[in-house]
């Protein structure tokens, strides 16, 4: 059976877990800690990150791009990068938006700053840090409100990688108790959209030992 590497609240992680699940891929889940650069690990990727997918026949294939990719070939239905040149293009725009700028701004500093700090016991959070990702947390919802509010997915009409890629950005946020969905209804209808699929739903699981969620995480109607 094919294997992902992963862990809990990396959205790159996440991307590929509810990727394997919309397309029905049988798959197991080991939990890895890129800190303790294990060398069995590195023996897979030696930029030693998550997420990596090892196929049956024992081919690693790394990153969340690269495996989102591979799994459409593999498994074309259902199509998640999208059926013409221009869908895809936008697909991979949206996808860069989130895991790059999104990613940059909001969720790891949040997460960085409010849980990894404590975990690790690495010393107090910057509040300075937090307050700039929650500022840049609003404007992101934004656009994410313009978007659902001019298409029905992210991408366009069908569900595509990118609604995976902020879905699981978001998720993160989320995890955290940090998103102000009352303030943006239409990204909150597309994230409840996105948090009743069953491919979602394993993830609404997860919990850090020391740090659980808080309890509308896991509420389909928030």
């Amino acid at each position: 059976m094919r294997t992902l590497y992963h862990l809990s609240l990396c959205p790159f992680s996440r991307r590929v877990r509810i990727a394997l699940r919309e397309k029905k891929a049988e798959f197991r889940l080991v939990e890895e800690n890129p800190r303790e650069r294990r060398v069995e690990f590195l023996a897979l990727n030696p930029a030693c990150e998550v997420p990596v997918l090892v196929e049956p026949d024992g081919i690693a294939l790394s990153g969340a791009d690269p495996i989102c990719e591979y799994l459409d070939e593999m498994f074309p239905d259902p199509p998640l990068i999208g059926d013409s040149p221009i869908e895809r293009a936008e697909t991979r725009r949206l996808i860069a938006w989130f895991e790059r700028k999104f990613h940059g701004e909001a969720t790891r500093p949040l997460l960085d700053e409010k849980l990894h700090k404590r975990l690790l016991r690495e010393g107090e959070p910057n509040s300075a840090a937090i307050r700039a990702g929650h500022a840049n947390l609003r404007q992101h919802l934004d656009y994410v409100d313009y978007l659902v509010e001019r298409r029905r997915w992210l991408a366009g009409e069908r569900i595509s990688y990118a609604d995976l890629a902020a879905a699981a950005q978001l998720s993160c946020v989320d995890y955290l108790g940090d998103v102000p969905w009352e303030a943006h209804e239409p990204a909150r209808d597309w994230y409840a959209r996105i948090k009743s699929r069953p491919s979602f739903r394993a993830l609404l699981a997860d919990a850090i030992a020391g740090a659980p969620p808080p309890k509308h995480y896991a509420d389909l109607d928030f």
